[in-house]
């Protein structure tokens, strides 16, 4: 945990809460439900699903591009919105364009799914190809943006994204107020850094738990060399956690804020998504559903593992049918 120095420069709860009134109207408070017969032993407290998946746009990201967009000079907004995505937050910039009446370019990696290109595309947005990683996509996304005289809109490390995402910790505490455990996934750490926020800064004991791909698991490193630093890009299924660097201000919220920082292999996700379709009846993609595997593997060290009420960030459900259709029938 950092002093309280430090923590007294991180975002607060009132800019939060100030996001939330912003995006009132434009975003959809989504469900909490129950995920019976998932945890042992059944007569304890369910693992609650935060359905983020019925999001606009397929994911939390609206959340955080929304709440930066539409606070743009009017000249600035005007020349429109750039951005550098693994997709869903190309997908959110893209909604927040068209709900604004602006321009939109996304750079996307060249292995982007086409269920996030395609959807970019549909609601008007321009999309540029540009290596596998965030470093190579942001890059490519500054230059862009200088010669076309756009705004970066960035998918994470920005105050006002860790702003706009932490409104979905603040849904959890006014929908499950005795909230005692959860899990949310990593990558860049716009989604944790928001959510761990708010959490923490309204209800100091409920313990927040980071989940991320082992192949992928920047946020572990850079804890333990205490910074930031760049891991080597393994591909893996879970296409939305792949950042292969945490920014440098979730990095600061995730060091005061989370509890606990846990990875989880494809074998795994694919467990997860399995059982969220076939009992919960939940769409979700890797990325989405690797907070439920993580859950499930906490809870089988014992019935007393997980400290319930738990909630199980569901982060998005954009993925594609025939790879959907392929990972639960296996």
């Amino acid at each position: 945990m950092l002093g309280s120095e430090t923590v007294d420069t991180l975002v607060t709860l009132d800019a939060i809460r100030a996001a939330a009134a912003r995006l009132r109207g434009v975003t959809r408070i989504t469900p909490l439900i129950e995920g019976r017969g998932l945890l042992d032993p059944p007569s304890a407290a369910p693992l609650l699903l935060k359905c983020e998946n019925l999001q606009l746009g397929g994911a939390f990201k609206i959340r955080g591009a929304f709440n930066m967009a539409s606070r743009l000079p009017a000249d600035a907004r005007r020349r429109g919105l750039m951005t550098y995505s693994s997709g869903n937050h190309g997908l959110a910039i893209a909604l927040t364009a068209r709900m604004l009446g602006i321009p939109a370019v996304i750079v996307m990696p060249t292995t982007a799914p086409a269920v996030k290109v395609d959807g970019a595309r549909a609601l008007g947005a321009e999309v540029l190809f540009e290596g596998t990683t965030t470093v190579e996509r942001k890059a490519r996304a500054e230059a862009e943006a200088a010669s076309r005289g756009m705004t970066i809109v960035p998918p994470f490390d920005h105050e006002q994204i860790v702003e706009g995402q932490g409104t979905a910790g603040l849904e959890i505490l006014e929908q499950c107020p005795d909230v005692a455990t959860v899990f949310v996934q990593m990558s860049g750490g716009g989604l944790i850094s928001g959510v761990a926020t708010a959490l923490k800064r309204s209800r100091p004991d409920v313990r927040v738990v980071g989940v991320e791909p082992e192949r992928a698991a920047r946020m572990s490193a850079s804890l333990a060399a205490g910074a930031p630093v760049t891991i080597r890009m393994v591909p893996g299924i879970a296409d939305g956690l792949l950042a292969v660097r945490p920014g440098d201000v979730t990095f600061r919220h995730v060091q005061a804020f989370v509890d606990a920082v846990v990875t989880v292999g494809d074998a795994a996700i694919i467990e997860a998504m399995r059982w969220l379709f076939r009992e919960a009846k939940i769409v979700a993609e890797p990325s989405g559903a690797i907070t439920v595997a993580a859950a499930m593997a906490e809870a089988r060290r014992g019935p007393d593992a997980v400290r319930r009420p738990a909630v199980a960030f569901i982060s998005g459900g954009n993925v594609e049918a025939s790879a959907f259709a392929r990972f639960i029938a296996e």
